[in-house]
Formats: C-alpha cells, structure tokens, sequence
C-alpha cells in the first residue's frame, strides 16, 4: 500500500511528509524543493489489542500506550502546476511517480497565500488547486489511455478478447483490477465488447471515473495556524465534493522532532502533549510549543495523523488484524506477543490473513480460530478491525 502526496508547490507537503517519516527531506520556502520523489514510510495508527488482552506486546514496530503503530508506505512528489500534462512546472514527472500510489492526501494553503505557482499571494481561493490538480489527473489518466486506444479496442474486437483482461494487461501500472473496471462500466453506462465505437468523450468520461475509484483523494487543508477565521475551511468543504482535514504539518514536525530529542512525550494524533524536561528546551523552542500548544487546543490536533489515518482507513476501506502461532497467550513461534499487524481490506476473509502472511501459507490453508472467542472458524470468514487470528495449516 501506498500514500501519495500531491499538490502545487510550496504548499507544505515535504513538511507533511517528513512530520509522516521523520526522513531527511529538503524542506525551503520556494517552488519545486521537490524535484526528484520524497518516499518513506508512515504509519496508520489504531487501538492495539494488548490493553483488552492485558498483556505486554513485542510489536514488530511500535506501540505507545496501547496505541499501535502500522507501517505504510508514503511517496511525496514533485510540485503540480496548471497545464503540467502540457509540460509546465515539471510536467509529467510528478504523474508518473504516482502510477503505485492507492490514495491521494492533497495537502494545499489553505490560508490562500500561496498562489497555483507556488509563489507568495494574498487572499488566492484554495478552491482553485482542487479543481487544477483534479482535472490534471485527469488529462494524465486519459493520455494513457487514448495512446493505446486503437489497439486495445481492435484486439478486443477482431480477436474477440475480453476487455477486463485485456485492460488490466496494458494498463496494469494503474494499479486496477476487474472489480474497478466493472463498477466504471457499469458507471458509464458503455459498452465494453465495442470499445472502437466509443468517442473520444466516452474514453475521457471512462478515464476520470477509473482515476476517481482509483486514486480517491482526501483534503489537507495545511497552514491552518495563518487563518484569520475557519470561514475558507467550510467553504472549501462545500464546494471540493472531497472530504477536507484541517492540519498543520509544521507544528506535527515540529512535536515529533521534540519528542524524538527526549523533551516531550506526544504520541501522533493525540491532543495534547507532555514536556518531560523544560530544562532541556529553550526559550525559543517553549515559545514554539505554545503555539502549537493554541493549534491543539483549537482543532483537537495537528490533523496530520488524522488525514493519514482516514485517507487508509474510510477512503481504502482497510482494517487491521493481528495473526499469531498460540491462541493461548497471542503469541509467535518466538514467544512474542501479538507481534504483527497486518492491513486488510475490510470484507477480507481469513484465508485472505494466510495468503496476505505468506503464499505457501495461504495455499496450505485450512481454517483458523478467533484467539478472543477460542472458536474455529472457515475461509469464509469474514474478519473484524482488531480480530486477533490464528492461521490454522496443512502444513
């Protein structure tokens, strides 16, 4: 799985990224920072197991007071402009960098003063990144598939092939799979045995309904500390047809850099924050946490957590399950307490948990037993967020 950071220059996204990943990204206040794509890993966080158990977890990861951490991959890409697909800014580099990402976190001034350019504005309505970025992920989706339209329609109807596989087989760097395609077609209202017959609209309207199952994209309406009111916040929630977070990547880096050094305790996405030792922060770095100590109090959080836990968790509909070996004690062959967490797609059953494991477990698969209820269950359970597993094998 992968989360994709998109937006127009200097909007802050390196600084999201690097509060996600803590990576070493070269962060500076002018356009295109970002040329070649920042990737890292993130985490998703959610309720660990250990606290309803009441046991000690050895996690593969971390967890910080019975909040589990789980590993996702991020890539921050280069800086869109208008016209990108025409070749400003840094053209397509920034789309083709997005080809494996499965979620979108725009990440815009919400403040209005940057401008679609990146440079410093006053009063720009942050509306119009939305709608700029959205149409060029469209004119991407639909280059790529009006190059091969030809032969992919001939081949469909000469050779009588059929067109999911046929479409999965050219455009399999999408990340789609059958399922998409069929409900797009059933959107669309095409006909799928004669592609050679749709125009050039019926493929435009094809390729932006595929980007949007595909590529869903959440909101993050960054620079939140520059607002004079909240008024720019709803109204962008009106009229983007996109769910919108408030947040402010700065103050998250910002917290996460002090609480690497030991000088506060804050576990991301919480609401508060706890300083472990003043003596060992300056004046100017207490000035700062005041201030972000205001952005807490005001939204609840940061709000970066949070768009990273909604973008895996409501837009790809995921959940997290945690197998282990002994359905006594949650543990590993090791010994180590519920170790693992896996991320599922929700409606996953648990022969889905085998193979997401391992192959060779997956195919030697034969049930499995809820460690909570001690009760076998078949390969067409359905699986539950939080569900602690034990694969039962062949083998």
């Amino acid at each position: 799985m992968k989360v994709g950071l998109v937006g127009a220059p200097n909007t802050g996204k390196s600084t999201f990224m690097k509060a996600c990943t803590l990576a070493d990204i070269e962060i500076n206040n002018y356009p295109f920072t970002t040329i070649d794509a920042n990737q890292g890993i993130g985490y998703v966080t959610t309720n660990c197991p250990c606290k309803e158990l009441d046991v000690s977890c050895d996690p593969n990861g971390k967890c910080i007071d019975g909040i589990r951490f789980v590993p996702v991959e991020m890539i921050d890409v280069a800086g869109l402009v208008p016209d990108a697909h025409q070749g400003r800014g840094l053209g397509n580099q920034f789309l083709d960098d997005l080809r494996e990402a499965d979620v979108l976190i725009h990440v815009l001034d919400i403040s209005g003063r940057t401008d679609s350019e990146g440079e410093p504005t006053e009063d720009y309505d942050p509306y119009e990144n939305i709608r700029f970025l959205k149409k060029e992920l469209d004119f991407w989706y639909e280059d790529i598939f009006e190059r091969e339209w030809k032969k992919f329609s001939t081949k469909i109807e000469m050779e009588n092939k059929d067109f999911e596989e046929q479409l999965l087989s050219r455009f399999s760097g999408l990340k789609i799979d059958k399922d998409d395609i069929r409900k797009v077609i059933k959107r669309v209202g095409l006909d799928k045995d004669r592609p050679g017959e749709w125009s050039k609209d019926d493929v435009s309207n094809f390729a932006t309904e595929l980007r949007k199952l595909t590529k869903p994209m959440i909101i993050a309406a960054n620079k939140i500390d520059l607002l004079d009111t909240d008024e720019k916040l709803e109204d962008l929630r009106e009229r983007s047809g996109c769910e919108v977070l408030p947040c402010c990547a700065e103050a998250e880096l910002a917290l996460r850099k002090a609480s690497e050094q030991g000088k506060i305790k804050y576990i991301p996405g919480c609401e508060k924050f706890q300083i472990l030792d003043d003596k060992k922060i300056s004046d100017k770095e207490m000035e700062a946490l005041e201030f972000v100590n205001k952005i807490l109090r005001n939204y609840g959080s940061t709000g970066v957590q949070k768009l990273v836990n909604k973008a895996v968790f409501d837009l790809l509909n995921m959940i997290v399950v945690y197998p282990v070996e002994n359905e006594n004690n949650y543990t590993d062959k090791k010994g180590n307490i519920l170790p693992d967490a896996i991320l599922l797609e929700r409606g996953s059953t648990a022969e889905d948990l085998a193979y997401e494991v391992h192959s060779d477990i997956g195919d030697d698969f034969i049930g499995a037993i809820d460690c909570r209820t001690q009760r076998r269950i078949g390969s067409d359970q359905i699986l539950q967020n939080g569900d602690v597993i034990k694969i039962l094998t062949s083998g």
